[in-house]
């Protein structure tokens, strides 16, 4: 798990309501790995700082470690325990299981992640 978590060199490093991340340019997206750790929660740590109720991006990648669970906004719960692939759509809360952190590698076109993913609208 310690590779996991090591800096990646050559990435732009950021850390953000817990969260840490490191992320490279791919053509017009960017693939980033990113750390939640152990007891992180979207609406505890992101909230106020999206200043919006649920998280408003899309999540396309892998998760190489850990275990997460996100909820939609109608109640619906996604369970993603590591190796396993991740497709989140805006509007959600999410949160890490258990004791370790959980590691995803993410892809991602900003705000045109939907659409360039074929997510719908």
């Amino acid at each position: 798990m310690a590779d996991l978590l090591a800096p990646i060199p050559g990435a732009a490093h950021s850390e953000v309501g817990g969260l840490i991340i490191d992320e490279v340019e791919a053509g017009d997206g960017r693939v980033k790995r990113v750390i939640y750790p152990a007891g992180w929660r979207w609406s505890e740590r992101m909230q106020q700082v999206s200043g919006t109720e649920r998280c408003q991006h899309a999540h396309v990648g892998f998760l190489v470690a850990g275990s997460m669970k996100v909820e939609q906004a109608d109640g619906s719960i996604t369970e993603f325990v590591a190796p396993a692939p991740v497709v989140v759509l805006p509007g959600h809360d999410g949160w890490v299981q258990g004791d370790e952190p959980a590691v995803l590698v993410q892809v991602d076109f900003g705000a045109e992640t939907m659409q360039r993913m074929g997510l719908g609208a």
